[in-house]
């Protein structure tokens, strides 16, 4: 009954029920995702399990499950989410807290980022992220009017910041730090900070950032291959110079869906960290410029979502959007970024097309939680005209 009143009240303003980019862009990529993991991890399933769409049926049921949870989330009325988002940061750093004690948290690849709950696995870092930002959302709502008044105001957020960083670097789990890190300034920077003072924080940030890495020894090795990678090209800089070659490949219009040469076990997690090098060699630059696009315009989306929210006076709904939004674009950068050499091996998928249950599923509740964001908007906006 509420969904037809408001319908009517849309038909009647000539509003959309929903923007149709946004949700039309979301559908792409994610088919799109799903025909680069039946491509990238036919040879690795066939060798594992003997069938060649073992991962591609997980990856299915993760879609059709992710879906079910991005309408269940829509549901939800955001002031839910504030008024539990003090719960919602303690759930958070519990679970990273529990992934380190041994025996409950599982060891993949070197780093400790696992539970699971029977035969089902989680990555706790996927989750955490996403409550951590829905609770600096509602931080920045409470002290929207004192962020640029006085420094007082952001110490919190940064001291919160510093415990998540630390229960992530122990996993390890660099990649996902540095997008905490980048959302946490960028969320500031929107909620109202002098600029003289964010410019202090992304410098105290960057030098915190290489400190981290200068003092680890794998992380070091890994920003030493990346800026040489053919000094050691069957080592250390094994993944880029693979990933570079598949780029090289591909060239203008790629050498067809399935081709790859590189994803026949040249290419390590070619269907999770460097799905888009598969993508690159497969469809060329053609289908890489076509994958840029569809994400500029969602992500172009999503901002402009949370700055109609802003406009309507729904500042928690705003910063939702806009935190939700900084958090998928970093990494998307990050990943690409890694994959086309311009920056040091992360471990980071990429949302909505890698192989990867947990961060699909947390990447399919981020858009059940914008579509909410924007239908209040758009209930507020018709109520109020």
């Amino acid at each position: 009954m509420r969904y037809a009143y408001w319908a009517r009240e849309y038909k009647s303003k000539h509003i959309a029920l929903y923007d149709r980019a946004f949700v039309l862009c979301a559908i792409l990529i994610v088919i799109m995702g799903l025909v680069m993991v039946a491509s990238s991890s036919m040879m690795i399933s066939t060798h594992r399990f003997n069938t060649p769409f073992h991962y591609l049926i997980r990856q299915v049921l993760c879609v059709v499950t992710g879906i079910a949870l991005c309408a269940g989330v829509v549901l939800v009325p955001l002031k839910w989410f504030e008024k539990y988002s003090r719960i919602l940061l303690i759930v958070a750093l519990a679970l990273l807290a529990l992934v380190l004690v041994p025996g409950i948290g599982r060891t993949v690849n070197g780093s400790r980022r696992w539970l699971h709950l029977g035969p089902i696995g989680f990555q706790v870092s996927e989750i955490a992220k996403l409550f951590y930002i829905i609770y600096l959302a509602s931080y920045l709502h409470r002290f929207k009017d004192k962020m640029g008044a006085n420094t007082q105001s952001f110490v919190l957020p940064l001291i919160i910041l510093g415990v998540t960083s630390v229960l992530l670097l122990l996993e390890p789990d660099f990649g996902s730090t540095v997008v905490i890190a980048a959302t946490t300034l960028g969320l500031l920077f929107l909620g109202g900070v002098q600029l003289r003072y964010f410019l202090l924080l992304i410098a105290l940030a960057l030098g915190a950032l290489a400190a981290l890495a200068m003092i680890s020894p794998y992380r070091l090795m890994r920003l030493t291959s990346f800026l040489n990678p053919w000094a050691d090209q069957f080592g250390s800089g094994y993944q880029l110079t693979q990933s570079l070659i598949a780029f090289g490949r591909g060239g203008i219009e790629g050498v067809g869906l399935g081709e790859s040469i590189q994803k026949l076990f040249y290419l390590p997690e070619a269907h999770t960290d460097f799905l888009f090098a598969v993508l690159g060699e497969e469809l060329g630059l053609i289908g890489m410029a076509a994958i840029l696009s569809l994400y500029a315009v969602f992500f172009w989306r999503v901002f402009i979502i949370g700055h109609r929210a802003y406009k309507e006076r729904l500042f928690f709904a705003a910063f939702l959007a806009y935190g939700l939004g900084l958090w998928l674009f970093c990494q998307v950068l990050i990943n690409m970024g890694v994959n086309v050499g311009l920056l040091p091996t992360k471990g980071l998928t990429l949302p909505l097309m890698s192989y990867g249950g947990s961060s699909l599923l947390t990447n399919f509740a981020l858009i059940g939680i914008i579509l909410r964001v924007d239908h209040e908007m758009r209930i507020h906006y018709v109520s109020q005209h």
